[in-house]
């Protein structure tokens, strides 16, 4: 006998998306297509090197300047923006005051603002004919074209990361924890620190490890306050360019591979520490 599956069965079990195999290789061509095959080029490109050749580029005194520069700005924007997200994030979550859709649309706005013009504002903003530069000369502190200029410049363009990966958890925490914890006398800042950032953490670990990746490789917002000294303030994405406009390849391709893999390990060790916490989580520790 033929059993013939009522037509409302076999709706349900179709998907709205077409079939595991095409969203499949659709996903697997766009990312070789986007993503690996640049990559690819890349590290073709140190394939022709050596490992002494490598070596020699990348201990090179000006070259370890620039990375130099280059890691302590962006620790010191990543350590900004972490702290500073998760307060901007606690704000637009929890209280209602005028001007929040603004200031919740203001965040986004480095991703769209071209880094070039964020570099041109900065300096515009920060140089000694500026008027926060002339403002900040009054008391000997300059931040165009120095050290602090790069880490400024840094912290602008990846803040978004620092709210936005906190910002959805905060919104999707229940206040049933908090309440109960203060109705046993426990203080705001124990129900913060036992309840509400455990949950945030993981978001926390990502935002950061974010905006650090995404600090490293910065060009555009930072050449413009910068300064671009050789051994003060030259960061090593300008490196790159300059080995590049020198037609030195491999130099080149020996310090973008370094920077891409400093970048691919921090967000390797973040979503570790993410799955870690997350899985602590779920077990209620």
């Amino acid at each position: 006998m033929t059993f013939i599956m009522p037509t409302a069965t076999r709706r349900a079990n179709r998907s709205v998306m077409p079939g595991f195999g095409l969203t499949l290789g659709t996903t697997l061509l766009f990312v070789a297509l986007i993503i690996l095959l640049p990559l690819s080029a890349l590290f073709w490109q140190l394939g022709q090197l050596g490992f002494a050749d490598y070596w020699r580029i990348i201990t090179n005194p000006r070259t370890l300047a620039a990375f130099r520069v280059t890691i302590s700005a962006a620790a010191l924007a990543t350590v900004f923006n972490a702290c500073f997200g998760l307060l901007l994030a606690w704000v637009i979550v929890r209280y209602k005051f005028p001007g929040k859709r603004l200031l919740d649309a203001l965040i986004d706005l480095p991703f769209a603002l071209p880094t070039a013009v964020a570099g041109i504002a900065l300096v515009a903003l920060y140089d000694r004919n500026g008027w926060m530069g002339m403002l900040l000369s009054d008391f000997g502190i300059k931040i165009a074209y120095t050290w602090w200029g790069i880490a400024l410049a840094m912290t602008f363009t990846s803040v978004p990361f620092g709210v936005r990966t906190v910002q959805p958890v905060m919104e999707s925490l229940s206040l049933d924890l908090e309440e109960a914890a203060q109705t046993l006398g426990a203080t705001d800042f124990q129900v913060f620190r036992h309840i509400v950032f455990p949950q945030v953490f993981p978001s926390f670990i990502m935002g950061a490890s974010l905006a650090f990746a995404r600090s490293l490789g910065e060009f555009g917002a930072v050449i413009f306050i910068a300064g671009n000294m050789p051994f003060k303030t030259e960061i090593a994405s300008l490196l790159i360019m300059i080995r590049l406009d020198e037609y030195d390849f491999p130099a080149a391709s020996a310090i973008a591979g370094t920077v891409l893999a400093l970048a691919l390990l921090v967000l390797i060790l973040a979503n570790i520490a993410q799955n870690r916490a997350a899985r602590h989580m779920s077990r209620g520790g």
